[in-house]
């Protein structure tokens, strides 16, 4: 406690008797502001969360069985695509630097 009444003390010198209430207005308002955009991003992260819970729940995921076993279902056909050439790029020259041995 007595560190808080040295604070003010040294806060009054420093602002003068004038100045401390419009001080301590001025961080009244900045901390309400932020206390509101604290509370609004809460909700926001509240609401995205309840909704992305609700559409999960929304639309179940139906598995079906398969209509043949795997055992005696075909081997699917693979097509391999045509390899096609490409033309070689000629070498590019390198100055030659006559410092460097």
């Amino acid at each position: 406690m007595p560190e808080m009444m040295m604070i003010f003390v040294v806060i009054l010198l420093l602002f003068g008797a004038k100045k401390l209430p419009e001080l301590a207005r001025g961080m009244g308002k900045a901390m309400g502001e932020f206390k509101k955009a604290r509370d609004e991003f809460e909700r926001e992260i509240t609401h995205a969360v309840k909704q992305a819970e609700h559409e999960s729940i929304k639309e179940p995921v139906a598995i079906e069985p398969a209509a043949t076993p795997v055992a005696d279902a075909p081997a699917p056909v693979v097509a391999a695509a045509p390899v096609t050439a490409f033309p070689a790029t000629p070498p590019v020259p390198v100055p030659h630097d006559p410092h460097v041995s």
